[in-house]
């Protein structure tokens, strides 16, 4: 039996030096990685799987979604088009160091060894999607282009500037003097804690993608890749980093039940497009623009639904170059699994659904803020790839940006001072807390619910009521991360990363709260706040933790356009700080705040004496279970208070049943109208954990083997003496010996062991739902 985890001494922590630090070693990382050591920087690249598979770039990539090749597109055409696919809200500053560095970038590569797709001339063959400019370049061997980039970081000259250290995991980026300095990790597989000094710290951790819970239910069944855990969006918060447009999700079309994209950047160049079920096209937006998620969430919830990728018109040709790219780069397990369902894109359309929710720059705009040369608010903190908020940059410009971030940090040289012991011992916490409760809740129960929650109050379309009551769930999920249990290095990792999905998930409620408007179509849809307001909201929103520990927000005016766009004019100005969000007042069953009226209506009365937390008749209520006598109610009728009389005089039948105690119906629901009581659920043999034994029930009372036809129909509650269940009659027998077979009378409005109306129905009407009001 292995030897049992133990939480290691602080002061035994391993200690890595450098210039430069990078975090990550995916698309961003290992580019940032490569300029950094081409500039003389001394730098460590730390990766929590390994960098040779690691990132969204893992199993390749089938092409280039934003190439601005000259003569095939303009840069300021490209930045006008990200303008209008983000409604304006750009810092157009960032937008054009890709549009100017992409072509560079796809140069590069190119001698690096990629292969991007050419036409019999010679030209790269760039591809049309979007309504104006031509800027798909396919990769026809995407799938090794992270090996191609390993072999990059692996050269002789390389080796002696670039430390790789696999398997470790930053937690904390830590920061003296208000500037980066360093970070503090574990490694995954021995559980050493592991704390690094640098001049400048890197982050290109890639999105948030396991913030919502697929439809599969599975952990790992994301659009994203899954081990991108919102990693960098947390460290960056808790550095003191601001971080923007959080609210502006992430929501993709992918195909139904297999966790990929539908692929339109490949499909749609060859002809392919999106139809409902009656073959028609419905998309009128721009591919990458979230009014186009609005109308295909609009159309999956109509009539028109479902809705395919359609691409069995095209010739065979055609279709055997799209199943190159398909089935064989990115998720190539793409052809199994239409194979198993025996589907073929000659003979079928592939069905397409929407997404969970995320956070990604990349293809989104929820981010962590940064200049036109990758820097955070936090001095040498840099941010790159899908991490950094710059709308829709894809693969180049996540390259690019880490291009940007690496000649910046490389001026940098490593920090000499005393590291900061408090936030070093605040990271061994977060780090090595569920090894001291390993047999606590695992952390795949914890991530489930805390996800279910973003599902539930978070995901698109919104409200108020719904973000406010997130914002509780996931700060009472504080304390359950806190309890989760682990005992292996790996457990260590997850249990971690969950941590991170909450601070995730509670920026993206907040962040959603407090944009009062609707914007970016179902990105953010607010129901309680349907309309695009330019005049008060073209600004970005800022979120970032104050020095007391509270997220607090800022609206950030757009700055003046470098590419004018007619259809937005930000005028600038300077920012308004909006401090922490208000939460919205949602009505509870219980005791709680008083809920919200329309304006100019009268206050409410001051609470009647004898509310329902009254002890008095709390207890009063609780003798009502047991059918008293009127000796035992004489105290309750003497009552100075009129509530209580009244309650001690009212017939049970029109008090209200007390909540339920156990998985059917409570016994004072056994006194009270047959709606108080939810109906008996399989097995029937749990009726006798109310009902007396066989002798007591009456004629033509259900048996015990089986349950009432149909299954909501009022529960069997006289089977216990006075009034029986009998197919759709409720009966009354005259005699509760089971030889009686006496004729029986239709339980009336005279009993009081019935509702008025009693609950006969003619054959025809099913009876109403038990329980309900």
């Amino acid at each position: 039996m292995d030897t049992p985890l133990t939480v290691p001494a602080l002061a035994g922590a391993t200690e890595l030096a450098c210039d430069v630090l990078v975090v990550g070693g995916g698309t961003a990382g290992t580019m940032a990685a490569l300029t950094a050591a081409g500039r003389g920087a001394n730098v460590l690249l730390l990766e929590k799987a390994h960098v040779r598979h690691s990132g969204a770039l893992a199993m390749g990539m089938d092409g280039v979604n934003n190439a601005v090749v000259p003569g095939r597109a303009e840069p300021d055409d490209y930045v006008a088009e990200i303008t209008r696919a983000n409604d304006g809200v750009v810092d157009q500053s960032t937008v054009r160091q890709t549009a100017t560095r992409g072509f560079d970038m796809v140069k590069r590569l190119e001698s690096y060894g990629v292969k991007f797709e050419k036409d019999e001339h010679g030209e790269y063959a760039v591809r049309q999607v979007h309504r104006s400019g031509s800027y798909v370049l396919p990769m026809p061997e995407g799938k090794d282009v992270k090996k191609v980039l390993y072999r990059q970081l692996r050269r002789r000259e390389m080796r002696e500037k670039i430390r790789i250290e696999n398997r470790v995991m930053p937690v904390r980026v830590l920061t003296a003097g208000g500037r980066a300095v360093g970070a503090a990790g574990f490694n995954t597989r021995t559980g050493e804690f592991v704390v690094v000094r640098a001049g400048a710290v890197i982050l290109a951790t890639g999105p948030c993608g396991r913030l919502g819970l697929p439809a599969s239910g599975y952990l790992y069944g994301t659009y994203e890749n899954p081990t991108n855990a919102g990693d960098g969006y947390a460290m960056a918060y808790h550095a003191g980093a601001a971080l923007t447009g959080i609210e502006c999700f992430q929501i993709n079309p992918l195909i139904k039940d297999y966790n990929g994209p539908a692929c339109a950047y490949v499909a749609n160049p060859f002809g392919g497009y999106q139809v409902n079920r009656h073959g028609e096209r419905f998309v009128e937006s721009d591919y990458w623009s979230g009014r186009m998620m609005a109308e295909f969430s609009a159309e999956l919830a109509s009539d028109r639904a479902p809705v395919y990728l359609k691409l069995s018109h095209l010739p065979e040709e055609t279709i055997g170059a799209v199943e190159s790219i398909l089935h064989t780069t990115e998720r190539p397990t793409r052809g199994t699994f239409h194979a198993g369902r025996g589907h073929d894109y000659r003979t079928h359309d592939i069905e397409m659904h929407i997404s969970e929710i995320g956070l990604c720059g990349g293809h989104s705009a929820s981010g962590v803020r940064v200049d036109a040369h990758a820097r955070t608010t936090v001095p040498r903190l840099y941010a790159a790839g899908d991490l950094a908020c710059v709308p829709h940059n894809y693969m180049i410009g996540a390259f690019v940006f880490g291009d940007l971030a690496g000649a910046d940090a490389a001026q940098f040289s490593c920090y000499e001072d005393e590291l900061p012991q408090d936030q070093i011992a605040a990271a061994h916490e977060l780090v090595y807390r569920p090894l001291r409760n390993p047999d606590g809740p695992p952390q795949p129960q914890v991530e489930y619910k805390l996800r279910r929650f973003v599902n539930d109050y978070v995901a698109p379309p919104k409200s108020g009521a719904k973000l406010s009551l997130a914002v509780e769930a996931f700060e009472r999920m504080t304390g359950a991360i806190g309890g989760m249990g682990a005992r292996t290095p790996h457990e260590l990792m997850r249990c971690a990363e969950v941590s991170f999905i909450r601070d995730c998930a509670e920026m993206a409620a907040r962040a959603s709260l407090a944009r009062t408007e609707s914007r970016w179509g179902l990105y953010h849809e607010r129901l309680d706040h349907p309309e695009q307001d330019d005049a008060g909201w073209l600004h970005h929103l800022d979120l970032r933790k104050s020095p007391s520990g509270a997220m607090e927000f800022t609206a950030r005016p757009v700055e003046p356009y470098v590419v004018p766009v007619p259809e937005f004019a930000p005028a600038g100005g300077p920012e308004r700080p909006l401090g922490q969000v208000a939460l919205i007042p949602v009505a509870t069953a219980g005791p709680g705040a008083a809920a919200a009226r329309p304006a100019g209506a009268a206050a409410p009365a001051p609470a009647a004496p004898g509310a329902a937390s009254d002890p008095a008749l709390l207890r009063l209520l609780t003798l009502a279970e047991e059918s008293p006598d009127l000796d035992a109610l004489r105290p309750y009728l003497a009552d100075p208070d009129p509530a209580i009389r009244t309650a001690a005089v009212t017939p049970h039948s029109a008090r209200p049943c007390r909540p339920a105690r156990g998985p059917y119906w409570p016994r004072a629901c056994a006194t009270t109208r047959p709606r108080c009581a939810p109906p008996p659920r399989p097995p029937c043999a749990n009726w006798s954990k109310y009902c007396p034994p066989r002798t007591s029930w009456g004629p033509r009372c259900a048996p015990r083997s089986t349950c009432p036809t149909p299954p909501c129909a009022p529960p069997p509650w006289k089977c216990c003496g006075r009034c029986a269940w009998a197919g759709r009659r409720c009966t009354r027998p005259r005699s509760r010996t089971p030889t009686s077979r006496s004729a029986s009378t239709r339980c009336g409005a005279s009993s009081r062991w019935t509702r008025p109306g009693n609950w006969r129905r003619p054959r025809s009407t099913p009876p109403a739902r038990c329980g309900s009001r």
